[in-house]
């Protein structure tokens, strides 16, 4: 290799949000050096996501970040499902099955703090990849012309060389549309509006303590009680009622509308109070999201393997999506430190031979994935507006599902097992 050549490093993963900040603490633990490129300068502490289930709590734990976040944390430990007032029925979840409602920006805050004891320097920030390929000659025997690798080009002209890359960019990644990965769209999509609601008159609990969810599915859409820390998340479905339809131009969850597309204070404070009740306060701060579900149509290609969001977007309505990233960081962590420890005796390059290092990463994953997409479009459907018969059969339904020989096995569901 030239002396102007890119310098090199094991891994550079392309994304600094939580499950890009996951990954490279899972490799710096395991003594590999990896590199994060995130474009933002700084953590955004806007509302986002709120819930850990307990398969992203315990790659938490692995981390050595779940202690750190675990005071400023509220477990939630069941929930209630209502009507009209009525409670339809209720679930509760095995003591190492809870959800952590915890604020995305601390998860973020605590892997960032993390990363950098193992790692000083890995986190680079304001840094954007705009291109990225593979390097090399790499035959099914292991034969090769150059060192194979991939290279990933920057904003600014310089170029860092790598063994593997992994997109962990969102789900608007540009370098999974560069590298022809199709995004294709799958069931299930609603309008919600959300605001975060703290202080005396949230009702909420203390952070670090324990508390019950409350989903109320009304006839309008659902209206969801969420503990947070310090107060409650109010999430409401926008169905036939709540503000004019948004362009459709809005094409995911972590897209920015503008605000006249969605209820202002006002509106949703009477949304709320309408369908279940509850008086807000006025200095509440809505925002709303389209909720869609894609998933790639590829998890890997060679030597790159993509992670969380920019892999499958997925229905914020059952918390599943920084979970579910967190377990593809897990097994990709394992998948790409065993090619990095496959190096040939002769001091060929990690990985050598290896021509598909992540296909069975890809398999298990886009399966997961999958799987939870079914799951939020059930949670999506269920939540929906319903009237009549339908309404009817909705409770019933959820009245059956209550009783003991169904709630273990949602329960499973509602807690990501299997993910």
């Amino acid at each position: 290799m030239s002396d102007d050549a890119p310098a090199r490093c094991d891994v550079v993963i392309v994304g600094g949000g939580p499950v890009g900040l996951l990954l490279a603490v899972l490799l710096a633990q395991r003594g590999f050096e990896p590199v994060v490129l995130e474009r933002r300068t700084g953590i955004a502490t806007r509302p986002k996501a709120v819930g850990v289930h307990a398969p992203g709590w315990r790659a938490l734990e692995s981390a050595g970040v779940a202690e750190r976040l675990e005071p400023s944390s509220v477990a939630i430990v069941g929930g209630a499902v209502e009507c009209d007032g009525r409670v339809l029925g209720r679930m509760r979840f095995p003591g190492d099955a809870a959800v952590r409602s915890v604020p995305q920006h601390l998860v973020e805050a605590a892997l960032e703090a993390r990363l950098a004891e193992l790692r000083p320097g890995a986190l680079r920030r304001g840094v954007e990849a705009v291109g990225v390929e593979a390097v090399g000659i790499e035959s099914s025997s292991g034969a090769h012309s150059a060192r194979a690798g991939v290279r990933v080009r920057l904003l600014d002209g310089a170029e860092l060389a790598a063994e593997y890359a992994v997109l962990a960019d969102g789900v608007r990644s540009r370098l999974r549309a560069e590298l022809g990965i199709a995004w294709r769209l799958r069931r299930g999509s609603a309008r919600y509006a959300m605001a975060d609601v703290t202080g005396p008159e949230a009702s909420g609990v203390a952070a670090g303590s324990a508390a019950e969810a409350r989903l109320c599915f009304e006839r309008d859409g659902v209206v969801e009680a969420l503990p947070i820390p310090g107060g409650l998340r109010w999430v409401t479905h926008l169905g036939r009622s709540g503000g004019r339809r948004p362009d459709r131009s809005v094409s995911s969850v972590s897209a920015a509308p503008s605000a006249s597309d969605w209820p202002d204070a006002a509106a949703f404070a009477s949304l709320v109070a309408d369908r279940v009740g509850a008086r807000l306060p006025s200095d509440i701060e809505p925002s709303g999201f389209v909720a869609r579900q894609r998933l790639a149509a590829r998890f890997a290609v060679g030597r790159l393997a993509l992670a969380g969001d920019a892999a499958h977007e997925i229905s914020p309505i059952g918390g599943q999506g920084m979970s579910l990233g967190f377990r593809d960081a897990e097994e990709l962590a394992e998948a790409v430190a065993g090619a990095l420890t496959a190096a040939s005796p002769s001091g060929g390059p990690a990985g050598a031979g290896a021509s598909a290092p992540f296909a069975a990463y890809a398999r298990r994953r886009r399966r997961a994935a999958s799987r939870a997409i079914r799951r939020a479009a059930f949670n999506m459907a269920m939540g929906g507006p319903a009237r009549g018969i339908r309404l009817a059969l909705r409770n019933l339904a959820v009245r059956l599902l209550a009783l003991p020989p169904a709630r273990a096995a949602l329960a499973r569901v509602f807690t990501m097992r299997g993910l």
